[in-house]
């Protein structure tokens, strides 16, 4: 397991008026969330990085308006194709 540090200026870390762990905590889950929207990792690897379970992942993206599926469209369109085919 690594450890990051992460420096945010005072007022920063004021305005956003949360304890060292919780922000520390909503960095990680927002991280995940972006990562996973963008395709760099996995709902799996995502939760992991977020520090909670795949199921809690799952309702994490839903707050945060993240669709669970990252799919194109074309994506949907071949897998439609092949249960047709099957």
């Amino acid at each position: 397991m690594k450890t990051l540090e992460i420096q945010l200026p005072d007022q920063t870390v004021a305005g956003l008026d949360r304890e060292p762990a919780e922000l520390a905590a909503e960095l990680r889950a927002a991280a995940a969330v972006k990562w996973y929207e963008l395709g760099r990792v996995s709902q799996e690897v995502a939760a992991e990085i977020a520090g909670v379970s795949r199921s809690d992942f799952v309702a994490l993206l839903s707050r945060m308006l993240v669709s669970p599926i990252q799919e194109t469209a074309d994506e949907a369109l071949a897998s439609a194709r092949h249960l047709l085919e099957a």
